[in-house]
């Protein structure tokens, strides 16, 4: 019995991109919730709490690209032709997001709401169009003769506005939580009575997607609902109810690390109920991992530089937070 690559990437892609969600979801939620703090130094503190690690998030979101490319060249050409205008507008926000991070603090007090609006704009930005592309990527991707098949406009739905809506409160969710671990005093009690409402909206969302999406699919709905499978995935719900709950009583009592530990285990089960819905189709609804995968000697040669490259950047990630671990006050200086 042979080694199934392409099993074996698609794990590595889904880990890349869990990994970027997660770490670069909280720092695109700061910019969310930027025009909830109007001082000048709790928008200081905000920025400094994701400021020595913000720019090596990226790092997943490149490696879940490029093993797409080298691993599932025609999920990569017809995806990226469907997607294209959500993904461009995507990478401007990022663009603006980062040149916001570095000029903000160089601006002089005059100028530097120009730059708080354009770290609002980007994060606002990027955020609404990876939730765009996602809602379109359930939407499904028409394929005909392995060449996308469909218009300019498919990606764009009430489905995948509602999307792009619900992903805005969940890194915003996934922010606020990050400042309650990272932040004290009145900024982080801001912070927890901003993370009841917000926690109230995600759970809505959540509610409305998982309705929306078997409703608007048969397939997924017939995956979701026919026995023996609801058994086996009824814990996904059940765990995210849970959690939720357990989110408000940490909030409740005013816990520090508990909320953001909680918020990211709502991402991961969302990203679960995501893999469900959709596996093993890296095309849905029609196209496997294995339809669309490369040859085996590419995915051979790539999988040696890979799993020799992971441990580095997870090495790496982990030493830097562990670095600037703690809470970040107002004396902090921008790192």
């Amino acid at each position: 019995m042979g080694i199934d690559l392409p099993l074996i990437w698609a794990i590595i892609i889904i880990f890349g991109v869990m990994m970027y969600v997660v770490m670069d979801g909280f720092d695109l939620g700061i910019g969310i919730l930027f025009p909830f703090m109007k001082d000048k130094t709790d928008r200081d503190v905000m920025m400094n709490t994701v400021a020595p690690v913000w720019d090596g998030n990226e790092t997943w979101l490149v490696l879940g690209g490029a093993g797409l490319f080298g691993a599932f060249p025609l999920a990569y050409s017809v995806v990226l032709s469907a997607l294209y205008l959500p993904l461009i507008l995507m990478l401007i926000g990022l663009i603006f997001r980062g040149v916001a991070f570095e000029f903000r603090f160089k601006a002089t007090d005059e100028k530097r709401h120009l730059w708080d609006k354009a770290f609002i704009g980007g994060s606002l930005t990027a955020t609404f169009f990876q939730g765009v592309a996602l809602g379109a990527f359930i939407d499904g991707i028409p394929v005909v003769n392995r060449q996308f098949a469909g218009g300019d406009l498919d990606w764009f739905s009430p489905f995948t506005v509602f999307c792009g809506l619900a992903l805005i409160v969940a890194y915003a969710l996934l922010g606020c939580t990050w400042l309650i671990m990272k932040t004290e005093g009145a900024l982080q009690k801001a912070m927890h009575n901003l993370a009841r409402p917000l926690a109230t909206a995600l759970l809505v969302v959540i509610g409305v997607v998982s309705i929306w999406t078997p409703l608007a699919h048969p397939d997924i709905a017939n995956r979701w609902f026919t026995l023996p499978n609801l058994f086996w995935f009824l814990p996904v719900p059940v765990l995210v109810l849970v959690t939720m709950y357990g989110l408000f009583k940490a909030v409740a009592r005013n816990a520090n690390y508990t909320p953001f530990l909680l918020t990211l285990l709502l991402i991961f089960l969302g990203y679960s109920g995501l893999g469900i819905s959709l596996w093993p189709n890296i095309i849905p609804p029609s196209v496997s991992i294995w339809d669309a995968s490369s040859p085996p000697q590419s995915q051979g040669f790539m999988l040696v530089g890979t799993l020799f490259i992971i441990p580095l950047i997870l090495v790496y990630t982990f030493w830097s937070y562990y670095v600037f671990r703690g809470k970040v006050t107002h004396e902090d200086g921008y790192h």
